[in-house]
């Protein structure tokens, strides 16, 4: 659903681009940059209830992770730069991303274990759908109600309410197990459709 307006704020990213080609960074750099921010985001996660500054710190970092992500995808862009192992290198970090940030709320004990590990493994099989069918020949990018864009909203969202109502969080990421299945189910049944209509 978010991906049309990520690919519209890559579109208005050229000032920020410009600035990152300036100081001699390539689109895989600042993927490199983008999953530092998502391990250290991870980490005050997991410190999250040791530390007064880290409840403010988790989601902004985790901000930065989801910024580079943008600003990778528009210098390519503009500069020309986009080839196939970077956008498989980009692909394969915001994997790492999604799992990092998920250990670390879990590891902080901010959420119920058993949907952690279902809003992990939800994450991960979203992304592993629409590689799988694209690999087939289908197109998946905008098929499901909670793609990368959304999943990162709602875990930000989530934080930063939980600054005032600690379990916030612990919501958001049970909501997160639940759309992120959704999700994979939307997609299964939209390739079955699609690919139904390929070999006919």
């Amino acid at each position: 659903m978010l991906t049309k307006l990520k690919q519209r704020v890559q579109s208005w990213m050229t000032t920020e681009a410009k600035l990152a080609h300036s100081i001699g960074l390539t689109p895989n750099q600042v993927s490199a940059i983008g999953i530092a921010f998502a391990v250290l985001s991870a980490l005050a996660y997991w410190k999250w209830k040791f530390h007064t500054p880290l409840p403010i710190l988790a989601p902004l970092l985790l901000l930065a992770s989801g910024f580079c992500d943008a600003i990778d995808g528009a210098l390519a862009r503009i500069y020309e730069e986009a080839t196939t192992f970077g956008g498989f290198l980009d692909s394969l970090l915001d994997r790492y991303a999604d799992a990092i940030i998920f250990c670390g709320i879990i590891l902080g004990g901010l959420c119920d274990l058993s949907w952690g590990l279902a809003a992990l493994m939800g994450s991960l099989l979203v992304s592993y759908a629409r590689a799988r069918a694209e690999a087939a020949g289908v197109k998946m990018e905008t098929v499901g109600i909670a793609e990368r864009a959304e999943r990162l909203v709602i875990l930000v969202i989530a934080s930063f309410l939980s600054i005032a109502w600690l379990e916030a969080l612990s919501w958001g990421v049970v909501i997160l197990a639940i759309l992120t299945n959704l999700t994979v189910l939307q997609r299964v049944i939209y390739f079955r459709k699609a690919s139904k209509q390929k070999e006919e």
